[in-house]
């Protein structure tokens, strides 16, 4: 782990790079992700496959990272997510419908790498913005 990164910037970098394959580094084999609309994962290759799903749809999927706490057995930050939506995912559907929307997470730490990670988002600004509510 980069000594001026965390752990969850890290992992949400490589997300967004589409370098799920990293995602080892990270997480536990065993990782519960709890996430809205339906994104929630038990392990890591479903979390992996969630991911690939996110960047099918959202080619331009980007979280900056405004707020970061971390301590020996935990991780939260706060984020702003942008990308455009191309196709389907979480259950939400549009062709080339920008968003930007806030993000918290919030990770539990286990031997140096996440083993439970809850994402908070605004999911009702997200659906005003894709005309879907």
């Amino acid at each position: 782990m980069s000594a001026s990164r965390s752990l969850l910037e890290l992992l949400f970098a490589a997300g967004d790079a589409g370098e799920v394959g990293s995602f080892d580094q990270y997480m536990h084999d065993d990782v519960v992700v709890h996430a809205p609309a339906g994104l929630s994962t038990i392990g890591i290759e479903s979390e992996k496959e969630s991911w690939r799903n996110a960047k099918s749809a959202i080619p331009d999927l980007r979280h900056e990272f405004v707020d970061v706490l971390t301590t020996s057995s935990s991780e939260a930050a706060r984020t702003v997510v942008t990308g455009t939506l191309r196709g389907t995912y979480g259950g939400f559907t549009a062709e080339g419908r920008c968003f930007k929307i806030d993000q918290a997470v919030f990770a539990r730490l286990r031997d140096g790498k996440i083993s439970e990670l809850w994402e908070i988002v605004d999911v009702a600004s997200l659906k005003a913005q894709l005309g879907t509510d």
